[in-house]
């Protein structure tokens, strides 16, 4: 689109291979996810070592698109500058709509023909998650394709009605078997991280016929994968408001009773509230601010 601004705004796309379209990776879709944003740019750079080597097989064509926001990310605002309305809260899009719709509906037009499509994701509230796959059940939905990757977890959940506009839910409606992947964080770089979630969908496609040789790293890391529904999940919520210290991090198993959080006055510094597991299990997301306001979420642990 042509911008009254500096550049003229545009998505790039890297396509290896030639062929069938089998997989498109959507990385940075908000001006904040530079952990999507690096993840899916080393998946350019190793598919490019890849199709150089010809383990791209004949008859497939891989798509990366690192980013779908550049301007937002240029001026490092979560969403659109202009109107602050989010592009995954747009789809399928609409070519004659506002800005964002547009957008959507540009990039729609392009990725929804592919047989596969991963999005390299991000929750709507800040903090790390464990490492996971999440699907939404459409009836569309594969859990067996999701394991493949090798996630100790594979996250389902109903849509709600205001799910129905994600790039996800409309990819499986389309008919291609989507996966939102979450990489722990969405604003710093973890490398460590980061590479776990690259080895995966490398792991993905090689099992799916997409790569004839991977590396050693991602041939090595197979977990068997638990399938959680995400309604099951336990939710815990600050019950004061005030400065957060948390105890526990994503895939650090807890015990019902144990501290798993602190809550300060936030100008006399003494504990006004001390967070309590409510149950036996794992840690899959954890809050990373400094402040909590009462009933923040802060917690989302998978029971036992």
């Amino acid at each position: 689109m042509s911008s009254p601004y500096r550049d003229d705004f545009r998505i790039k796309a890297y396509t290896f291979g030639e062929g069938s379209k089998a997989l498109c990776i959507v990385g940075s879709m908000r001006g904040d996810e530079m952990q999507q944003l690096y993840i899916a740019g080393q998946l350019v750079d190793r598919l490019r070592e890849a199709e150089a080597r010809g383990h791209i097989p004949t008859g497939v064509s891989v798509s990366v698109v690192p980013c779908a926001n550049p301007f937002s990310v240029n001026i490092e605002k979560r969403f659109w500058a202009l109107d602050g309305t989010d592009i995954n809260r747009m789809f399928p899009g609409y070519d004659r709509g506002e800005t964002t719709q547009r957008i959507a509906a540009g990039l729609f037009e392009y990725i929804k023909d592919f047989s596969y499509g991963i999005q390299l994701a991000s929750y709507y509230l800040p903090g790390h998650f464990l490492p996971h796959v999440r699907m939404m059940r459409t009836g569309r939905e594969d859990v067996e394709d999701a394991i493949l990757f090798g996630f100790p977890y594979v996250a389902v959940k109903d849509p709600q009605p205001f799910d129905t506009v994600l790039l996800n839910y409309n990819w499986q409606i389309w008919d291609c078997r989507a996966f939102s992947l979450y990489a722990g964080t969405t604003e710093t770089i973890e490398p460590a991280t980061a590479s776990t979630a690259i080895h995966a969908i490398l792991r993905f496609m090689a099992a799916k016929g997409m790569l004839t040789a991977v590396q050693k790293e991602a041939t090595g890391m197979l977990q068997a994968g638990v399938v959680v529904d995400e309604d099951r999940m336990v939710v815990v919520k600050a019950p004061r408001a005030g400065i957060l210290m948390t105890e526990v991090h994503p895939g650090q198993t807890v015990a019902q009773g144990q501290v798993i959080a602190h809550i300060l006055h936030s100008y006399e510094g003494r504990t006004v509230s001390e967070v309590k597991a409510p149950c036996h299990g794992t840690v899959f997301f954890a809050r990373n601010r400094s402040i909590a306001f009462q009933n923040t979420l802060l917690f989302r642990l998978v029971p036992e």
